[in-house]
């Protein structure tokens, strides 16, 4: 039996993890388990499942807690706690699903443990990506990516030379605002962003959707997980979800990776990789329901966040970890009703062009650029 670790427990992947757990209970036990402050959500999965080691946010959420549990696990607080919940040595796999820089350090900590690592935490190689790989290697821990397109590129790469392939092909939904020219986003409201077409995610991962922020994580992140170069990756829209990403090799032949937009797939990969099971629930692709599938220009007029996603990788050193910041303080002005939405972009680039640039950033140096950007990004006033 597999033993599960979660940070990130309430969210999106992690719910979904949970479905996929409790769905194959003789292949898994859910071990440790973080979350923040959502006990709503986490109680009946905890009362459920009884993970032997919780972590919560803070002292009032354990206590609240305590009070609503029928077993008696024990409970740690914070990020120290984090590092408790994915280093338990009965732990094999830690799903990092939280969201932001918050999951770089336990990320960092599981694979100095030696846990295999199923990464649904884009922030984590975005702002230290060099770090991350290097320890990876080091200590021969396996980081399989959860991710709907990187899980679609491992699997298309799985059996493949690396040298043969071409480009890397990842594909995006477009978003909220996929079919709206940029003079129409200038008065756009949180809920209609919030209002994502295909997929079901938490508010932060929806806005990077709408701005294509999202996607330009992505690129930084296939850069680290598949060793290609930037000049090598490419971006386009593909309105149904269904072509989860795809390779070009040397040759000119492309594989592609299809699926419905359900998130419990690539999340069963990786908890069972190299096997499959059977996927419990959910619906099964069908083409010819489908009919047809359409494709379009990621263009970086339309999409300014994406080319400052690729640029800032490209710059490296520093840089991804301020646009990564940058962006998570932006949004979450944005969702306060703070600044209008073309200002999340505005306010990414004001600072990338405010920072100077740290060739080789030690940990301590990746933790001040983030600290500097969200201070900067607090900072910026607008004309209305």
């Amino acid at each position: 039996m597999k033993k599960i670790s979660i940070i990130g427990g309430t969210g999106s992947i992690g719910t979904q993890t949970l479905d996929v757990i409790a769905a194959n209970p003789d292949l898994f036990e859910l071990t440790s388990f973080a979350f923040g402050r959502n006990t709503t959500v986490a109680v009946p999965w905890l009362n459920r499942l009884q993970p032997m080691l919780v972590g919560v946010q803070d002292e009032t959420t354990r206590q609240e807690l305590e009070q609503q549990l029928t077993y008696q696990p024990t409970i740690v607080i914070g990020e120290e706690g984090l590092l408790d919940i994915v280093t338990h040595p009965e732990v094999d796999t830690v799903i990092t699903a939280v969201v932001g820089a918050v999951g770089l350090r336990p990320t960092l900590a599981a694979i100095e443990a030696g846990k295999t690592i199923g990464l649904a935490n884009k922030e984590t190689l975005v702002t230290a990506g060099h770090l991350v790989m290097k320890l990876a290697r080091e200590k021969n821990v396996t980081i399989l990516p959860v991710d709907s397109e990187h899980a679609a590129i491992f699997q298309c790469l799985n059996g493949e030379r690396r040298e043969d392939v071409r480009q890397i092909i990842l594909t995006a939904s477009g978003g909220s605002f996929r079919d709206q020219s940029r003079e129409e986003l200038a008065d756009v409201t949180v809920e209609q962003a919030l209002a994502h077409p295909n997929w079901s995610m938490g508010a932060k991962i929806t806005i990077d959707s709408a701005t294509m922020m999202n996607k330009g994580f992505e690129v930084i992140e296939a850069h680290w997980l598949f060793d290609v170069d930037y000049a090598d990756i490419d971006v386009v829209i593909h309105r149904e979800s269904i072509i989860h990403s795809m390779v070009e090799f040397n040759d000119g032949a492309v594989m592609a990776q299809l699926g419905m937009p359900d998130m419990r797939e690539p999340i069963q990969y990786a908890l069972t990789y190299p096997s499959r099971l059977e996927i419990q629930g959910g619906e099964r692709l069908n083409l010819k329901e489908i009919g047809r599938l359409h494709f379009a220009d990621a263009s970086f007029e339309r999409y300014p966040l994406l080319r400052l996603a690729f640029e800032a990788g490209q710059a490296g050193g520093s840089m991804p970890s301020v646009l990564n910041a940058a962006n998570e303080q932006a949004v979450d002005r944005f969702l306060k009703g703070d600044i209008r939405f073309l200002e999340i972009e505005a306010s990414v680039e004001a600072a990338l062009q405010a920072h100077e640039l740290i060739e080789e950033p030690s940990l301590d140096q990746i933790l001040e650029a983030d600290r500097w950007a969200r201070e900067f990004v607090s900072s910026l006033t607008f004309a209305n």
